[in-house]
């Protein structure tokens, strides 16, 4: 972007990983690990699991390996990445951007579940907003809307007033599916044709609007 943008929406919807959270460290070293295990190239590997849920991931990458294992496999790999937190940090901004959203409406969607979750927000030292949808609230992972409609049903908001924020191809196209505009956080989002696009959230700053609204200011870059 080369102007600064504003929106003018009713609640925000967060992913965590690569959005409020840098967990790339963790992802990296337990999807290789699997990766080198199931004799996959592991560059291949890194490109499907960001943003979806592992037994999908596992899906993709083995079409012929039935579900179930697909999904004993994810139960210890979430085991794993709940282990791991070395690396964990917040993205750049997340602590201030989450503060800014005190008492207004916003959740956090994730593809995690929730100690997963609740083990990286605490790693990054953020705060875990008071609504969570994480992988046990749904039926279907990203890229399905299912996510963030269940969170925009819950916040009572219309899915077109919301604002969501992401950094994966399939979070993106799951915000657009659930018709909901979508900034892009980091260098994987640039590519996914998101609303619009920042590095960090440093470059993002929530402010009241008039009749309950909120302002969001995405600088321009």
């Amino acid at each position: 972007m080369s102007a600064a943008t504003e929106l003018s929406v009713r609640a925000l919807l967060l992913d965590m990983d690569g959005t409020l959270v840098n967990s790339d460290a963790v992802v990296e070293r337990c999807w290789r690990r699997w990766a080198a295990d199931k004799g996959l190239d592991g560059d291949a590997v890194m490109h499907v699991v960001h943003g979806r849920q592992g037994h999908l991931s596992m899906a993709i990458l083995l079409p012929d390996r039935p579900m179930a294992e697909n999904l004993a496999e994810n139960r210890a790999m979430l085991a794993a990445e709940t282990a791991d937190t070395e690396g964990v940090v917040e993205v750049p901004g997340a602590a201030a951007f989450l503060a800014s959203l005190a008492g207004h409406p916003h959740a956090l969607v994730t593809s995690a579940d929730l100690r997963l979750a609740r083990t990286r927000m605490a790693a990054a030292g953020l705060s875990m907003p008071d609504l969570a949808i994480t992988a046990e609230s749904v039926g279907a992972s990203k890229p399905d809307p299912e996510g963030f409609l269940k969170a925009a049903a819950e916040l009572g908001i219309d899915p077109a007033e919301c604002l969501v924020f992401e950094d994966s191809g399939a979070g993106i196209a799951a915000a657009h599916a659930a018709g909901m505009r979508v900034i892009g956080i980091g260098p994987r989002a640039a590519a996914h044709r998101p609303t619009a696009h920042v590095a960090t959230l440093r470059e993002v700053r929530v402010t009241p609007g008039p009749a309950g609204t909120l302002l969001v200011r995405i600088a321009g870059a």
